[in-house]
């Protein structure tokens, strides 16, 4: 497994209009499978998952604005299997922090995960 732990983003997710103006701080939590075996004998970065190619992936689909978490969520995942064909499996969180909704809550989280088909 290669995890990317709070990855910083500043976007402009949200179903109000001064979210998508605004935007807000988001963390995201991104934990990849994949047979990493050949990569711990041979030390090459085209036998493992490049978690640069990973961050890049997050940071553009995090730029693109959607009014639901699940949204953007999902387009990371489906970004990764598209690119990155060792991933067999994708955990991922997005967290928006300090949300908008009233009352004192640190942040706002929808939790993906899903399987290669």
């Amino acid at each position: 497994m290669i995890y990317l732990k709070n990855i910083k983003v500043y976007a402009y997710h949200g179903c109000l209009a001064e979210e998508t103006l605004i935007g807000s701080d988001y963390l995201v939590q991104l934990k990849v499978w994949a047979d990493l075996k050949k990569s711990t004998t041979s030390d090459q970065l085209e036998d493992t998952v490049d978690y640069v190619l990973l961050n890049a992936i997050v940071k553009k689909e995090m730029a693109s604005p959607s009014k639901l978490l699940e949204h953007v969520a999902q387009r990371i995942i489906n970004s990764i299997f598209k690119q990155a064909n060792l991933v067999d499996e994708v955990e991922l969180s997005v967290a928006k922090i300090n949300p908008p909704i009233g009352g004192d809550v640190a942040a706002v989280s929808v939790i993906l995960r899903e399987k290669r088909v």
